[in-house]
């Protein structure tokens, strides 16, 4: 399959490894942890039986679905903006990577550059208020003028009103779908989909062609929450499947952040429980940067665990030249591209890594250097 633009070898074997019943996501990572995935597909396909994995798999054919393969690279080819992207590749979201059960491949419809902002997720109930709708609308569209991606479900309600909101300010918005990248769900959310992909992106862990499955759902809300720095419950009620989300923040060591309702409306009920529970009380955008900038240091933390580093200086950092143009007053992302001189790709890529290891920290109009000890 070399030569075929963006299809290679590497490629086909992170699709053949993903397209084998029975291996999930977290066992597949346990498995990476020693062999490489060139390793991992010849060992399904020539010795199975001497992967370390429970007698119930190995009983089973430990075979891939080719038709999956095939329909994904030609989902792949089918048009320019759309992308596969394995765990290993530099477009995979390092929040996301953080997750002990990451998905081996995304596909990802829009802008691959897009998945590099520090982002926030807001979600919310599909039968939302009148005033639950306002409320989200207005602060996504003031974290998509702070610098943030804002991320949701693609669901009626909270999710449409955050997506619509980043789309009418000309901001970033993901969509994390709990149906194949190309299948639009629900229909009325059309125009949302194809407005996303201008400057932001719709995402999937599953297959192309995948039909709307209840199980699906909820299993795409660790994602929600795992590309994201926090989460924003704007109006839940007990049953909702936002708490699902907040639940999977916390799990997963981000920030969960609930807006207060009236106490006699059963929409604000599931906020209030998490707000009992110690999400941080949202009256307006400053209340969500303030917190993710303490966010920041702790993913400095972890980061450092996972990479064996620490105690470094400001001018050990392989990104130095580019926190010189951070001042410790708000910078603006124009005047850092520009006195950096480096492409904004690369720019928004190395920013995001110096805010998660607590160098910087995105405020509204651009980011500010931290003062470390």
């Amino acid at each position: 399959m070399n030569g075929v633009k963006g299809i290679t070898d590497k490629l086909v074997d992170w699709l053949v490894v993903s397209a084998v019943s029975g291996l999930g996501p977290a066992r597949i990572r346990q498995l990476l942890q020693n062999m490489d995935v060139e390793d991992l597909r010849q060992m399904l396909e020539h010795e199975p039986d001497a992967l370390p994995l429970p007698e119930s798999l190995l009983r089973g054919k430990l075979v891939p679905n080719l038709s999956l393969i095939e329909s994904a690279l030609s989902w792949q080819q089918s048009a320019d903006n759309n992308y596969i992207v394995t765990l290993d590749s530099p477009d995979y979201p390092c929040l996301l990577k953080q997750l002990s059960d990451p998905p081996t491949i995304i596909f990802v419809k829009g802008d691959i550059n897009a998945l590099k902002f520090p982002c926030i997720s807001m979600v919310g109930s599909r039968a939302a208020s009148h005033t639950g709708l306002q409320l989200a609308y207005k602060l996504a569209g003031e974290l998509s003028a702070s610098g943030f991606a804002v991320v949701s479900g693609m669901a009626i309600g909270i999710d449409g009103a955050a997506h619509q909101a980043c789309i009418d300010k000309g901001g970033r918005t993901l969509a994390v779908l709990g149906t194949g990248v190309d299948v639009i769900y629900p229909r009325r959310h059309k125009k949302i989909y194809e407005a996303i992909q201008s400057n932001g992106a719709v995402i999937s862990e599953f297959w192309p062609g995948t039909k709307p499955f209840a199980g699906n759902f909820p299993k795409r809300n660790r994602l929600i929450s795992g590309l994201t720095l926090g989460t924003l419950v704007v109006e839940a009620c007990r049953k909702s499947g936002s708490l699902i989300t907040a639940r999977l923040a916390m799990e997963q060591g981000r920030e969960v952040f609930a807006i207060p309702g009236n106490i006699l409306s059963g929409q604000s009920q599931g906020c209030h429980d998490l707000l009992k529970n110690g999400a941080k009380l949202v009256e307006n955008v400053a209340d969500i940067i303030e917190e993710v900038s303490a966010l920041s240091a702790f993913h400095l933390e972890e980061l450092n665990k996972r990479h064996h580093i620490g105690g470094e200086k400001a001018s050990d950092l392989p990104f130095a030249p580019l926190l010189a143009s951070v001042g410790y007053e708000t910078t603006s992302l124009d005047v850092v591209v520009e006195h950096s001189g480096k492409a904004i790709d690369l720019v928004l890529e190395q920013l995001l890594e110096l805010e998660l290891q607590g160098w910087v920290a995105v405020v509204p109009g651009g980011y500010i250097r931290l003062k470390r000890s």
